[in-house]
């Protein structure tokens, strides 16, 4: 039997598989909004999506704005072997529940609520961050 992954580590993998999800929404409404004739091409025309494409666009370049940020704390918690605090677990599960959320409010065009998710995630990944200062400082 292999290593057994910590809750934090299962967090990561999960949005790692939201990534995914980010990339196929924003490129299948693209696909949607122009055509496969121009997608399958060289892309020289520069179209722009727009509407729920362009709102699935921005919602991922969004994502792509913390997720780095996200796989470094979850990998320094592994290193520093700081997983399993009240504060890590807490802090990984509302980043990925909350910016699950925020994929389809964002389509949605819902900018109060979205905005309230980005808060919650961005609030998970700072506790994900006071978790590793604590661990690192010599405490839980």
């Amino acid at each position: 039997m292999g290593p057994s992954l910590s809750l934090e580590f299962w967090s990561l993998f999960g949005a790692m598989i939201l990534g995914l999800v980010h990339v196929s929404a924003a490129s299948f409404a693209f696909k949607a909004q122009v055509g496969n004739r121009y997608t399958v091409g060289a892309r020289d025309a520069d179209l722009r999506p727009a509407g729920v494409a362009a709102r699935l666009d921005r919602a991922l370049r969004n994502f792509l704005e913390t997720f780095p940020i996200f796989v470094a704390a979850v990998l320094t918690l592994e290193v520093l072997d700081g997983t399993g605090s009240w504060l890590s677990v807490a802090g990984c599960m509302t980043y990925l529940s909350c910016r699950c959320l925020y994929l389809p409010l964002y389509a949605a065009g819902l900018p109060w609520v979205r905005t309230l998710s980005w808060n919650a995630a961005t609030a998970g990944l700072v506790l994900v961050m006071v978790a590793i200062a604590l661990k690192a400082a010599g405490g839980a």
